[in-house]
């Protein structure tokens, strides 16, 4: 079945547009490369992809080697901001920067619903049990 881009990106702009103090986003497949963006000019999409992919990886290395289950999202707080990493159903890793002053609860809810409009237009409402979206979240801090 062919991915809807022109949707995915509709939903991803409405996101970034209408989500308090959220800068950017982007979805990515679990191989590195950028489905859809819409990020900072300042950033290069490529690079972005590949990073955060590869640290999804390793995050669920880290929660399987440390017993604690499929990672649900990495959390990245920095003094310019936060990164929140989610997997998106089984194909994709959905990105969200966001401002530091962003409320955290807010934000998580935000992404949670923006989560739910992703799968269903890639094809799948909901993650299968211990396949990129289970019951681990680890922060890096």
């Amino acid at each position: 079945m062919p991915i809807n881009t022109a949707r995915l990106e509709s939903i991803l702009q409405t996101f970034v547009t209408g989500a308090t103090d959220v800068q950017g986003a982007t979805l990515i497949t679990l191989d590195g490369l950028p489905l859809v963006s819409y990020l900072p000019t300042s950033m290069d999409e490529e690079r972005t992809a590949a990073m955060s992919a590869a640290l999804l990886s390793l995050g669920e290395r880290i929660g399987s080697e440390l017993c604690r289950g499929t990672v649900e999202r990495l959390f990245i707080e920095g003094d310019k901001g936060y990164c929140v990493l989610t997997a998106c159903g089984t194909e994709a890793v959905f990105l969200v920067l966001a401002a530091p002053t962003a409320r955290q609860g807010v934000l998580m809810l935000d992404i949670k619903r923006t989560l739910a409009e992703l799968r269903e237009t890639l094809g799948g409402a909901s993650a299968p049990p211990n396949s990129h979206g289970g019951m681990f979240s680890a922060s890096i801090r």
